[in-house]
């Protein structure tokens, strides 16, 4: 029915930057908020960023100067732009999506399937 497609993971150095990519496809009625979330191991999958289709924004505490996320409603895809990366920020990064399939009525959460972001000091 609903497809995320990450894309744009990878492995660089600290202070380096990356940018993911995210499109949502298939029987899509509207896309509300979508979002990225990051799980190290051994840690809980944790919010990163997430925007509303009206643009608003909200960043953890940790990214916040650092990243950028921005969205194309026409296309239903989300970006993150990551910049100034730190080994921190090493995590498989998760595309979230809050969205409505085509005739229904309700709003549903769907995940991507993970991209890998890996940053060496």
């Amino acid at each position: 029915q609903v497809q995320l497609v990450e894309s744009g993971g990878g492995l660089v150095q600290a202070g380096e930057s990356l940018r993911l990519s995210c499109a949502a496809s298939g029987s899509i009625g509207s896309v509300n908020v979508m979002g990225w979330y990051r799980q190290a191991p051994g840690n809980q999958r944790e919010l990163v960023a997430r925007i509303t289709s009206g643009g608003g924004t909200n960043y953890a505490d940790s990214v916040k100067g650092r990243f950028t996320i921005s969205r194309n409603n026409l296309k239903n895809t989300v970006y993150l732009q990551m910049n100034s990366l730190k080994p921190e920020d090493t995590a498989v990064y998760y595309c979230n999506a809050d969205l409505r399939l085509r005739e229904r009525w309700t709003f549903n959460d769907y995940w991507g399937q993970g991209t890998q972001v890996t940053v060496s000091s």
